[in-house]
């Protein structure tokens, strides 16, 4: 379990790839991380597999690529880490679990009297957990949705609004429009949803 307050930047130094399958492997900065450990890339939760002189390396299972981002980052890009929180961690942003959704098309950044106003377009799949200042997981950040409009597509725009800390400390600051961002939408309201189903007869 995560709480969508990134940590750190990290470089990707190696991506190998057989078929959907990868292994990244990170310059993490961190000297304590153990095997076995979970660790939100860019959302994502994933497992220490193997470390060596710092560099910490991760399985990326098919599932994973055909949902996320991550089967498209390279080596030298920069990827947002948060490791799990503790019992004893304050809840910053919000529950995040680090199994993303799907992803999100970035359509315009826009400076907006100090800030960056980001729009991005969902699938319906998506979009209908999302509502006006409920929340939002982008690329493993904890943020908040300031609008919800319909395109002329049939997706959906979204509004973010980004402070510049969050700007200048995670990787939204070298988003481009077209990006991908990978997207975790609130459990909370997908377990309201199907709880609203009617309940299957054995």
């Amino acid at each position: 379990m995560f709480s969508g307050i990134i940590e750190r930047l990290a470089p990707v130094t190696g991506v190998s790839q057989e078929g959907r399958t990868r292994v990244l492997v990170l310059q993490s900065g961190w000297d304590d991380l153990s095997l076995g450990e979970s660790v939100a890339i860019n959302g994502v939760c994933l497992t220490v597999t193997h470390l060596e002189a710092g560099a910490a390396t991760f399985f990326v299972s098919p599932e994973t690529t055909s949902r996320s981002s991550l089967g498209r980052v390279a080596e030298g890009d920069r990827v947002n880490l948060e490791r799990s929180v503790r019992l004893e961690t304050r809840l910053s942003g919000h529950l995040v679990q680090g199994h993303v959704d799907g992803t999100a098309r970035l359509v315009t950044v826009t400076p907006e009297e100090g800030t960056f106003r980001l729009e991005l377009a969902l699938p319906a799949a998506l979009a209908r957990y999302c509502v006006e200042k409920g929340s939002i997981a982008l690329d493993g950040i904890s943020l908040t949705i300031n609008s919800v409009s319909p395109a002329t597509d049939g997706s959906t725009i979204i509004g973010i609004t980004i402070i510049p800390h969050t700007w200048e400390h995670t990787n939204l600051h070298a988003a481009r429009p077209g990006d991908e961002i990978n997207v975790e939408v609130d459990v909370i309201a997908k377990y309201v949803e199907r709880l609203c189903q009617p309940y299957p007869k054995p």
